[in-house]
């Protein structure tokens, strides 16, 4: 029998179980799936902990969720194509979700899968490695399933590794951190911006969580935001309170000096300055290196290791397209493991990520990136039975999106877009997201 490993129960895990469930129910023999998950629950990085540094079992949190967290992209163009808002919510529910409703959601199609019973929880997987002559993976597994640690060994014909990206800080150091006497943190770590309420805050970065943290630290009552960015600055209309300086270049005691010569006094610093590929548990030959990009060198179609074709990653590209994406991934790592996708030699494997690679070199401008993503997920979606939906819909979503936070930072997650599934159009808000300061499902949903 044919033993297939998955790491990790988040959003990409649950789909590659779910891809597999599904060829089981049209009758094909798909082995035996074992998903381990070190988090006594499943949801990934949707799963919220309070918990910060390490968890319970002495692991590095793997959480980065905070409360009032927002999906900050409709919600459109995240949809399951076989399991609609509609189909989940009984009905229309507005395009910007908080995070309690999208783990509803995402748990939701797990659950009707019935895919539970396939993760082993509270199992962190210690050591992947392959046995060229056996041409098998063993695991070493710590299990706190009977409360105590026990450490056992299994071995594997293919391995998917579902673990994510986002969950290992980038930490960099500036002169006069060592000496700054207010707290400094990593958005990692960031976990209710009323914290924050009353204080001066330098947030340092110019990406998507440094826009979010920002918004919501001045909402919930920061006295002033302060953004520093490295290359350039991300030119919203910031609501009064919040602005962006040139890159910080060190600290004197709580004041922050910055690149145009300007300071000034702040009483915490907030790094959002991404994540790195971590897989410690990886042998080296086996494990995925790269930066976060749009393209990982070293995956055919994104997925498949070209050093060891046995070895699946998925998840592993920065993203505008995200659930429907690691979708699209599950269903092809899935047939590659059922031999219904027979991959080429290594040769044209090389080939073809050379010429992903090559095209993603031409991309200039995040228009260019929203294209070279969904061409990726429409040639992804043309090798499986994945359930297609408007694929097109979803990237005129990401361009008006993208004009809409230009427009009104504070305000464009009160629009509403179309399901590239069902056509249904999401009503407004019942209040404004900047006035709405309760985050929960109850709340949202009513009418």
């Amino acid at each position: 029998m044919t033993r297939i490993a998955v790491i990790g129960a988040g959003p990409c895990g649950l789909a590659a179980l779910h891809a597999f469930e599904q060829a089981r129910l049209d009758g094909v023999d798909v082995g035996e799936v074992v998903c381990f998950e070190k988090q006594s629950d499943w949801g990934g990085l949707w799963n919220y902990t309070w918990r910060t540094g390490l968890d319970e079992h002495g692991d590095p949190v793997h959480g980065s969720m905070y409360r009032y967290l927002w999906s900050n992209g409709p919600k459109e163009c995240l949809e399951f194509s076989d399991y609609t808002f509609d189909e989940h919510f009984g009905g229309p529910i507005p395009s910007f979700p908080p995070r309690e409703v999208l783990y509803d959601y995402i748990t939701g199609r797990a659950k009707k899968s019935n895919v539970r019973q396939f993760i082993a929880f509270d199992t962190a997987v210690r050591r992947v490695s392959f046995d060229d002559r056996t041409q098998m993976f063993s695991l070493a597994l710590e299990s706190w399933e009977t409360g105590e640690s026990a450490v056992r060994t299994e071995t594997f014909d293919y391995v998917l590794v579902a673990t994510g990206h986002f969950s290992t800080p980038n930490m960099p150091e500036y002169p006069g951190f060592a000496s700054f006497p207010g707290r400094i943190l990593h958005s990692h770590d960031f976990r209710d911006a009323v914290e924050f309420a009353g204080k001066n805050l330098l947030i340092l970065g110019s990406s998507y969580s440094a826009e979010d943290i920002a918004l919501q630290s001045r909402k919930y009552g920061a006295r002033s935001v302060t953004i520093a960015y490295r290359n350039a600055p991300m030119g919203f209309g910031w609501p009064d309170g919040i602005d962006e300086v040139p890159a910080l270049q060190h600290i004197a005691g709580r004041t922050a000096h910055f690149a145009d010569g300007t300071s000034r006094d702040v009483d915490a610093i907030i790094l959002c300055t991404g994540y790195q590929h971590h897989f410690p548990f990886i042998d080296p030959e086996l494990r995925l290196t790269t930066t976060n990009n749009l393209y990982p060198a070293g995956l055919y179609k994104g997925v498949v290791w070209t050093a060891n074709p046995k070895l699946i990653y998925l998840g592993m590209q920065d993203q505008f397209y995200t659930f429907t994406m690691f979708d699209a991934q599950a269903f092809v790592a899935r047939d590659v493991v059922l031999g219904r996708l027979p991959l080429p030699g290594a040769d044209a494997m090389a080939a073809d990520v050379d010429a992903w690679l090559a095209r993603y070199a031409t991309v200039e401008d995040v228009p260019g990136q929203i294209d070279f993503q969904t061409d990726y997920v429409r040639d992804l979606m043309s090798m499986t039975d994945y359930p297609g939906f408007d694929l097109d819909m979803v990237r005129q979503h990401f361009v008006t999106w993208e004009h809409d936070k230009e427009d009104t930072i504070t305000g464009y997650r009160d629009k509403s877009f179309a399901s590239p599934c069902t056509g249904t159009v999401g009503p407004s808000p019942h209040t404004t997201w900047w006035d709405e300061l309760d985050d929960g499902l109850a709340r949202f949903l009513q009418r």
